[in-house]
């Protein structure tokens, strides 16, 4: 399960490739993103313009996950499309696209003695081009943090599928829906559920390098 991504792409080079007419998220700070934390997202905003905004990565946890719960951490990756959990944020209204240029899981066979188990990085290249995870996102009133209490912000995920022959030996059960055209993000923000839900596949193997172990 990926929880943690980087992103060192500015928001024009981001506009473009999506098309987003309106920024909203400001200057975007190059670094790593983990579980919880703002970061931006594309959507289709008011009158169907792509819009770039900022969103808290993690959606709206299953109830029954959160009996006796005081706080919902939220789900940052999502695999099951036909959850009734999850379905009601497949339509056009509730995609999105993550922009990030690499991607880490833990790779315990890469941990050495007395220290802390590394994490492989994912990008398309050596040189980490910007690329796009298929994600989902609302605005929903929850506790994320105790010392907030309840808060009304926007959330986002993203899905997942199972690994391509790249991302298997260090992860074996899922791999993020990684879309690297802007053909792929016109499907994956415009299409029908049934047109969109075929991106939801691993990479091609040529297509993802592993650029560190750190």
């Amino acid at each position: 399960m990926c929880n943690l991504y980087n992103l060192t792409i500015g928001p024009q080079a981001i506009s473009e490739f999506t098309k987003a007419v309106k920024n909203a998220a400001g200057n975007l700070e190059p670094g790593k993103i983990y579980p919880d934390y703002s970061a931006p997202i594309v959507r289709t905003g008011d009158g169907s313009n792509r819009e770039l905004v900022r969103a808290r990565w993690g959606m709206p946890t299953p109830p029954k996950f959160l009996e006796g719960k005081k706080v919902d951490k939220g789900v940052t990756n999502v695999r099951n499309a036909s959850s009734p959990h999850w379905r009601r944020w497949l339509g056009i209204e509730s995609r999105c696209v993550v922009p990030a240029s690499e991607f880490a899981e833990p790779d315990p066979a890469s941990k050495k003695d007395g220290e802390r188990t590394p994490n492989a990085w994912f990008a398309l290249s050596e040189e980490r081009p910007l690329f796009f995870f298929a994600g989902i996102w609302t605005r929903w009133t929850s506790v994320r943090k105790l010392k907030e209490g309840e808060i009304e912000t926007d959330l986002f995920a993203f899905l997942t599928t199972e690994p391509n022959a790249i991302v298997e030996p260090i992860h074996k059960k899922a791999m993020p829906v990684i879309l690297t055209t802007p053909e792929e993000i016109d499907a994956w923000l415009n299409a029908p559920w049934k047109d969109a839900k075929v991106l939801q596949r691993p990479l091609m193997d040529d297509k993802l390098v592993i650029v560190d172990v750190a």
